[in-house]
């Protein structure tokens, strides 16, 4: 709002000074035609430099597209690597929690659990542990 205000009163104390300027030059009679011929130019280069912006000004909308997807393709790589950070962590740490993180097998002392696994593995020299074996030893 205050920008919209400065804009509007500096313009309109420049076309005041340009009634001014003109009220000036008849009432001396003089042709100011080298001020008027460099404020010329000066339009004309403001011009192009406008006209050459508003060209600029519509390339910018694809590149904010382009560069918001880049920031938003890394901000997910980003995410991603964080996450299997977190799960590599949380794995550690369950298995530091749970019971079984220096987990060791050892020979059972229960007489049947012993039998049960030796006739699932089938120990040498009991032959390969199969059903078939027993119903034909009976």
């Amino acid at each position: 709002m205050l920008l919209a205000a400065l804009l509007f009163f500096g313009s309109l104390v420049a076309i005041a000074a340009l009634f001014v300027f003109k009220y000036w030059e008849l009432r001396t009679e003089r042709a100011a035609s080298t001020i008027r011929d460099r404020a010329d130019e000066q339009a004309l280069r403001l011009k192009q430099m406008l006209t050459h912006m508003r060209e600029e000004s519509e390339k910018l909308p694809p590149q904010l597209v382009r560069f918001a997807r880049l920031g938003i393709h890394e901000l997910a790589l980003g995410v991603a690597g964080m996450a299997r950070l977190l799960e590599r962590q949380a794995h550690r740490l369950a298995d530091m929690v749970s019971h079984k993180h220096r987990f060791e097998r050892r020979e059972s002392n229960n007489d049947y659990l012993k039998q049960v696994t030796d006739h699932k593995n089938g120990l040498p020299g009991q032959g390969n542990g199969s059903i078939l074996e027993e119903k034909n030893d009976l």
